[in-house]
């Protein structure tokens, strides 16, 4: 692969960076120690630095040695998971119950490694902006950047972001025009009835019933209600329901997520869904609160980012590491409000599975570690971009 030198040298000092970073998670808005890392290092490379977007947001300013008009802006999300690491190696979380399982340790050195190599050259024409980003995994830090002016302070004319995604060989960069990655929505179903002495039901009104028959049926709703060439995916993730063996419950709560990768199929869903569960709570007399929360939007790649991200990237890992046929993902990225904030942008996943099998455990898993290989591709990926985007003239 043609990595950079400058940035292949760089490896050493970024493997650093990232174990640090994966010893010390930090999740969504708590990033603290993580983004007063990464303000001290932009700042240190004479990098024009803005704390406290979306709270603990950080952005770095550079401009190029070349005049020029255009802005882009390259994004790295900093936030850890509320999850206690399996790993045993040195650098496992110190950080009791918060672990960097998604690689956004990794996501934020790659940044990193790219804005120093790029304060060191500024061999380019226009703006950079390092959007170093809080609160990925669930509470949206990227609405929270862009509801705090991000796009007005630091205007784009495209955006662009990158992900690690191990069930792809090192050295393989997936990037494709259109939807890459679903909607995402929440849902609390709670059914109230009446408790009563498990030996005498027939005194208050069990809820149960009404609840086990509505998860079965919302199973249905995809596999027998939407277009078989449509995806979605319904997922429930908790069930809560009494207190003791002899008691029947007050009431049940159910939660869970619904993913869509088209507005049509998430209109489709949240109707289908709401119908189902008012339909049942009334059948079964029992009564309803009903929290349906629309989250992240789907991250949608522009035509023509696209086409210049991978090219891009084809010449870091050559025209042999694309991918352009990786089917849409039924995961979400709070990267979309930026995508839909701004002209134009594309996602990239880059893969991280060693030949050896190593770094293949998917993310969000106890024993999942962000593969130290992938810190110089990615850089270069970013650093290829930005000679596209901003080529000197």
């Amino acid at each position: 692969m043609p990595i950079l030198d400058a940035i292949a040298a760089l490896k050493p000092e970024m493997t650093d960076w990232r174990r640090d970073f994966h010893a010390h998670p930090e999740i969504g808005f708590e990033e603290v120690r993580t983004s007063g890392i990464v303000a001290e290092k932009l700042e240190s490379w004479g990098i024009e630095v803005h704390r406290g977007l979306g709270k603990t947001g950080v952005v770095g300013v550079l401009r190029g040695k070349h005049p020029g008009n255009r802005s882009i802006g390259l994004r790295a999300d900093m936030d850890a998971l509320p999850m206690p690491e399996l790993n045993e190696f040195a650098h496992r979380s110190q950080n009791a119950g918060r672990m960097h399982a998604c690689g956004h340790d990794g996501h934020t050195t790659m940044l990193l490694g790219t804005a120093k190599h790029l304060a060191a050259t500024r061999d380019f024409s226009g703006t950079v902006h390092f959007i170093f980003q809080p609160a990925e995994e669930g509470l949206t830090g990227a609405l929270a950047m862009v509801e705090d002016g991000l796009f007005q302070r630091f205007p784009c004319d495209a955006v662009y972001g990158i992900h690690n995604l191990p069930q792809l060989p090192l050295g393989v960069v997936a990037i494709r025009p259109g939807t890459v990655l679903a909607a995402v929505d929440y849902f609390s179903v709670k059914l109230k009835g009446r408790s009563s002495h498990a030996a005498e039901p027939h005194r208050g009104l069990d809820p149960l019933p009404g609840a086990t028959q509505l998860y079965s049926a919302l199973q249905s709703l995809v596999s027998r209600r939407m277009n078989p060439h449509s995806t979605a995916v319904l997922s429930i993730g908790q069930f809560h329901a009494g207190t003791s063996d002899i008691v029947l419950p007050e009431e049940v709560e159910m939660r869970g997520t619904i993913r869509t990768l088209t507005p049509e199929n998430r209109k489709q869903m949240d109707d289908l869904f709401q119908d189902m569960v008012r339909g049942t709570a009334a059948a079964h007399g029992l009564e309803l609160e009903l929290d349906y929360r629309r989250s992240y939007p789907p991250t949608i790649n522009t035509p023509d980012q696209s086409s210049l991200a991978s090219e891009a990237a084809a010449a870091i890992v050559g025209p042999e590491g694309i991918k352009d046929d990786l089917p849409s993902l039924t995961a979400g990225e709070d990267f979309s409000y930026m995508l839909n904030a701004s002209p134009g942008g594309a996602f990239l996943l880059l893969g991280q599975a060693g030949a050896d099998g190593s770094h293949a455990v998917p993310v969000h898993n106890g024993r999942y570690d962000f593969n130290d290989d992938l810190l110089p591709i990615g850089a270069s990926c970013f650093v290829s971009i930005v000679q596209k985007e901003l080529a000197a003239r």
